[in-house]
């Protein structure tokens, strides 16, 4: 059987939250928001899209929120992507999925040039053929298409018999069904059982071994 792995990379493979705090509270202070305006909601700020993320915290207009996307870049792009690392048991977990012969890829939708600047930093990018993300102008943002876009670079979904997207948030879970593909969350990162099971989640695991099984199964 040969199966192929998708994975979120922020909350999944890397705990990215302190750079995505400081990248989004200095644009955002920028805007003239105090972070007093969305405590108890930064980690709306990790899953979602850039913008949408943005648009939860305050009502932007399309021309403010690409300021605001901006200013958010300029921070994150010098310092908040490396405010961040590896979860526990992730490079072990990559190294027996790739001895094992099972194909990976990374489905984020970060923009790309981020994904694959971070990725190479932490030394995890050996490991996946394919780093998919969003374009810098917003396209290519929600999950359904950065895991339909991942899956055309890999050939196709007939090639593979066994599919799973591997998430922390409902994002993952409901984009793996807008694309007709099995989903595991995992909860180590920024979402909640209650997420998941609202999203439809059939399989959840804590641990990065319990993970490893699920795929193996």
């Amino acid at each position: 059987m040969k199966t192929l792995c998708l994975f979120d990379l922020d909350g999944t493979l890397t705990d990215s939250k302190p750079g995505i705090i400081h990248s989004a509270t200095y644009a955002l202070t920028a805007a003239g928001i105090t972070s007093s305006n969305y405590s108890g909601a930064q980690d709306f700020l990790i899953g979602p899209p850039l913008r949408e993320a943005l648009r939860l915290i305050h009502p932007f207009s399309d021309a403010e929120v690409e300021e605001v996307v901006k200013k958010y870049r300029e921070y994150y792009s010098q310092k908040g992507m490396y405010e961040n690392t590896v979860y526990p048991g992730i490079m072990e977990l990559l190294q027996k999925l790739q001895d094992k012969g099972i194909t990976m890829a990374i489905a984020t939708s970060k923009a790309i040039t981020f994904a694959k600047l971070i990725a190479q930093h932490f030394m995890f990018a050996s490991f996946f053929d394919v780093i998919m993300g969003a374009e810098p102008d917003g396209t290519r943002e929600r999950k359904s298409e950065v895991i339909t876009t991942a899956l055309d670079q890999l050939g196709g979904k007939d090639k593979f018999q066994k599919i799973i997207m591997i998430g922390d948030r409902e994002h993952d879970i409901i984009g793996a069904k807008e694309t007709g593909i099995d989903s595991i969350g995992v909860t180590w990162g920024y979402g909640s059982m209650q997420e998941f099971e609202a999203a439809g989640a059939k399989t959840i695991v804590s641990t990065a071994e319990e993970l490893y099984c699920k795929i193996m199964k």
